[in-house]
């Protein structure tokens, strides 16, 4: 387990290092490990005390299929070239997005849907960032609005899941957001754009992931607890 996310933080360090430095090579090699390095920490972490493997819960599986899917977003620029590799990638992630929000969807009963108050800077994003892409998008604008709900909703629920969880999907919000607003607004310019979109990515990512075990530790416990409740009656 340490071993695993010594790796995760080893390479985050080397991937991020080569964005600023511009090796854009040893940017877009260590960007296609991230993630599965990531599932691997989450895979391992759900293992039994005793070291097999025991089937892990739906919230778990959606979230290691999630990851796949970001993984295959993140290769797709690489085979692809051009407009189609960025469609494609917004594709996969997407997919991700989707994948996110049914895993949190069970506890949608924590989270800010519950509290209009706390939902409005959600909303206050999505509006904005539609504002801002309006202009560049042309006939994209539909499929930024969709992907722009997708995104917003994994977001919004992770608020039921854990407070971990909730920092990473508004930070996660913040990567996307980053990405639109340089592909569609017209006078985005943000030094270091490329550094910045995978820190809060990979940030946003990882606070998810350890968002989803801390809930997971909390069932066990809750399970255990009502197990000796049930034995002592």
């Amino acid at each position: 387990m340490l071993a695993a996310w010594g790796a995760l933080a080893l390479l985050t360090l080397v991937h991020l290092v080569a964005q600023l430095t511009g090796a854009s090579t040893l940017a877009d090699t260590s960007q296609w490990f991230l993630m599965p390095v990531l599932a691997g920490c989450l895979w391992l972490a759900t293992r039994s005390a005793a070291g097999t493997v025991r089937r892990r819960s739906r919230l778990v599986r959606l979230t290691l299929l999630a990851l796949g899917f970001s993984w295959l977003g993140d290769t797709a620029p690489d085979l692809a070239d051009g407009d189609a590799a960025f469609l494609v990638m917004v594709g996969f992630f997407l997919c991700a997005q989707v994948t996110y929000t049914l895993a949190f969807w069970p506890y949608r009963a924590g989270s800010v849907l519950r509290r209009p108050t706390a939902l409005a800077p959600y909303v206050l994003a999505l509006v904005a960032l539609v504002v801002a892409c309006a202009p560049g998008a042309g006939a994209l604008l539909v499929p930024v609005v969709v992907y722009g709900l997708c995104l917003v909703a994994m977001a919004v629920t992770a608020t039921g899941v854990d407070r971990l969880a909730a920092v990473g999907g508004a930070v996660f919000l913040v990567s996307d957001a980053l990405i639109a607003l340089d592909a569609f607004a017209p006078r985005y310019d943000l030094p270091e754009h490329g550094f910045w979109v995978m820190l809060t990515y990979v940030g946003g990512q990882l606070l998810l992931v350890l968002g989803v075990l801390r809930r997971e530790r909390r069932t066990v416990l809750t399970r255990a607890e009502d197990g000796v409740a049930w034995a002592s009656t």
